[in-house]
């Protein structure tokens, strides 16, 4: 899990930019939380109580940029490499800690990953409790949990829907980066 410091996120319908940089580049299929109180040092209820909604997010990771170092974090920020929407439900409309969701991806209509929320490692709670303990969040800012089983590699002129049940589906289709 983490929270990821794009300098900017496709939104539904606009183009993933697979980075001119890279051949290596996957999806991943995620459930994001929204942040809507302001939090910092809270225990697992109280940071799942600071969630004010759920989204859904495709998180094209550069694996080669993503290996370079220890962390992460080079290889999920080049420009427009992800997406986020279609738009936000509330935490009240869904299972609490959204427990139970289907999350799924397809790449050209083909069913590429399939998992569920309850199989994740660590809850909802537990997830913003544990980022608490580094930072502040913030009403706004967003988490994204991580992703089932099944992740693999995108090409310009592929399209990408991820969905999370109870929430939506967000399509992007992918293009070679300017």
């Amino acid at each position: 899990f983490f929270i990821r410091y794009y300098s900017s996120f496709a939104a539904p319908g606009e183009n993933i930019a697979m980075p001119e940089h890279s051949a290596k580049f996957d999806y991943e299929s995620e459930l994001t939380i929204v942040m809507g109180t302001t939090v910092r040092n809270a225990s697992a209820e109280e940071g799942l109580a600071a969630v004010f909604g759920y989204t859904v997010a495709m998180d094209g990771s550069v694996r080669d940029y993503q290996k370079r170092t220890h962390q992460w974090t080079l290889g999920k920020n080049f420009d427009d490499s992800g997406s986020i929407g279609p738009w936000i439900v509330s935490a009240n409309e869904l299972p609490s800690g959204a427990k139970g969701l289907g999350v799924q991806a397809r790449v050209n209509g083909e069913l590429l990953q399939d998992g569920n929320t309850g199989d994740m490692i660590f809850s909802i709670g537990e997830l913003v409790a544990a980022l608490t303990e580094c930072m502040t969040l913030h009403p706004g800012d967003v988490i994204l949990t991580g992703t089932p089983a099944g992740v693999g590699p995108l090409q310009p002129g592929d399209q990408v829907a991820v969905t999370v049940e109870g929430i939506g589906t967000l399509t992007n289709p992918v293009v070679a980066e300017n």
